[in-house]
């Protein structure tokens, strides 16, 4: 019997940063070029393998189920799931509504437009003795002013607009059986909660380095940025 490989779509935020445009819409369906986002992405996980997506949903809910409800990929035999959270949970809280997941599995914010190859990190995942491993993207960060470095009142260094990177998560993970069972249950409990915890515990939390494009669309200048990218080269993000 061959493996399950489930990926958990988060859908239940409300997308604050977005408004106007997600007063009528989740975020999850704002469009990117003539795809909603969370479209192109459950394209992406079935090219990848993922034969099950189960979808986390709350404000707007309906609407998402009614985009699904007659897709192609559902007529094509890719199990679609539904779980609702009554009140939100936060990005791992979620998790805890959602009945037989396999011991591994991947989770991911249904707002990004990447590249990232899923198979593979869900592959590097499984072979992996971590209970959780995030996705991460390296971001160059441009400080359009000077920054002082200083001890004892006197100037040590001066940096006019420099440029920082760093290594942020990509909003995409994998999970075990055992990470979720360190969620608590009816509360509000978001990632970075999860991550504090196994570290404060010493359990094992991988990351999986991509050089993949990658844009969070609950950015307004990221999204701009999507539309942009998408346009210019759909083949890229929509398997073919």
């Amino acid at each position: 019997m061959s493996e399950r490989r489930v990926a958990v779509i988060l859908c239940g935020g409300r997308g604050t940063r977005l408004a106007p445009y997600t007063a009528a819409l989740p975020k999850p369906l704002v469009p990117v070029g003539n795809y909603p986002i969370i479209d192109i992405l459950a394209r992406q996980l079935v090219n990848h393998g993922f034969r099950e997506l189960v979808f986390s949903v709350g404000h707007l809910a309906e609407l998402i189920a009614a985009y699904f409800s007659d897709h192609e990929l559902k007529r094509n035999g890719v199990d679609f799931r539904w779980v609702r959270e009554k009140a939100p949970l936060g990005t791992a809280g979620s998790l805890t509504l959602i009945e037989d997941l396999p011991d591994r599995f991947l989770a991911l914010n249904g707002d990004v437009l990447t590249t990232l190859d899923f198979r593979r990190m869900f592959e590097e995942h499984s072979r992996s003795a971590s209970l959780l491993t995030i996705a991460s993207h390296r971001k160059t960060v441009s400080l359009p002013l000077g920054v002082i470095d200083h001890r004892e009142g006197l100037v040590t260094n001066y940096s006019e607009k420099p440029v920082l990177e760093y290594d942020v998560s990509m909003g995409v993970y994998g999970y075990t059986r055992e990470a979720v069972d360190l969620i608590p249950r009816d509360t509000r409990f978001d990632l970075p909660d999860l991550v504090h915890r196994m570290l404060t515990e010493r359990l094992p939390v991988s990351v999986f380095q991509s050089d993949a494009a990658w844009l969070d669309i609950g950015n307004p200048d990221d999204y701009s940025e999507a539309q942009r990218v998408f346009e210019a080269d759909p083949g890229i993000y929509l398997p073919s």
